[in-house]
């Protein structure tokens, strides 16, 4: 019983220490994004600071129009979510349950395409755009993401169907219910909690992008904010305030968002998997 009771603060104790390490980032842009300049410079990043100032973080906020660069990135990020969920469970209700041919050499092909580094994707997908008329529009880049993400949603979801306990389909064939009936009807409320975490990994992954918007989202009134805090002019890069305060900026949505759904992340992946 001793045995135990210390193997359990051991590990508590690593798990603490590995939340500090983790929040340790963003307790230094708390920190340093309400410094002054001359306070850092003197005192450097490590120390607490001796007044409160919101320089940087206005700074940052005009520098880049931060109300519409939030707006750009829950839009791309929403709808790449969403539409990248909804493709997902259409494709892995067709291999996982429809059984439709050659249903192992369709996730192999899917496997293979989440396995391309997306640096080799740029050109292509650039020049596709270009092609289109869709180059510097969020929707090329909501389109993309969400062929993206619903690779690797199709590949999660096409197993966890393809265990899907028939005696359910069976019976709501004997109820007289459609293929569209089953899916909406039976499928997709055990599966729920599932898609709601595929979701929210969904849109997080999405709002951390920087590489495709950055190259495909070429005007200032349609970039992120990952991609204003990667091309701040400059005379704010040397400037270690406004550079912590777009951090800060950076960071605080997708916290809030996580903060939220924490809940059904959890409810997710309890209860998220088909018995």
């Amino acid at each position: 019983m001793k045995k135990t009771g210390l193997t359990r603060w051991v590990v508590l104790g690593l798990l603490v220490g590995l939340l500090a390490l983790m929040l340790a980032p963003i307790a230094l842009a708390v920190i340093n994004a309400v410094k002054t300049a001359a306070d850092y410079a003197a005192r450097g990043p490590m120390a607490l600071p001796r007044s409160f100032d919101l320089s940087g973080l206005r700074d940052f906020w005009s520098h880049v129009n931060f109300p519409l660069k939030l707006w750009n990135s829950l839009l791309l990020s929403g709808c790449a979510a969403v539409f990248g969920v909804l493709l997902s469970l259409l494709n892995a209700y067709a291999i996982g349950i429809g059984r439709v041919r050659a249903g192992r050499g369709i996730l192999v092909l899917i496997l293979m395409g989440i396995m391309i580094p997306q640096e080799s994707l740029v050109y292509p997908l650039y020049y596709l755009t270009k092609s289109v008329g869709l180059f510097d529009s969020l929707w090329s880049v909501i389109i993309i993401f969400t062929v993206l993400q619903a690779a690797f949603g199709t590949y999660l979801l096409a197993s966890v169907l393809s265990e899907f306990p028939r005696e359910l389909l069976e019976a709501a064939r004997v109820d007289g219910a459609n293929r569209w009936q089953i899916l909406w009807q039976v499928v997709f409320p055990i599966l729920r909690p599932t898609l709601a975490v595929l979701a929210t990994f969904f849109f997080i992954w999405t709002w951390n992008e920087f590489l495709l918007p950055l190259v495909l989202l070429a005007s200032n009134d349609h970039q992120t904010i990952s991609v204003a805090m990667g091309v701040l002019s400059g005379q704010y890069v040397s400037d270690p305030t406004t550079t912590a305060a777009a951090a800060l900026l950076g960071i605080l949505p997708t916290l809030i968002f996580f903060l939220i759904f924490q809940r059904t992340l959890t409810r997710g992946i309890t209860v998220g998997a088909v018995k």
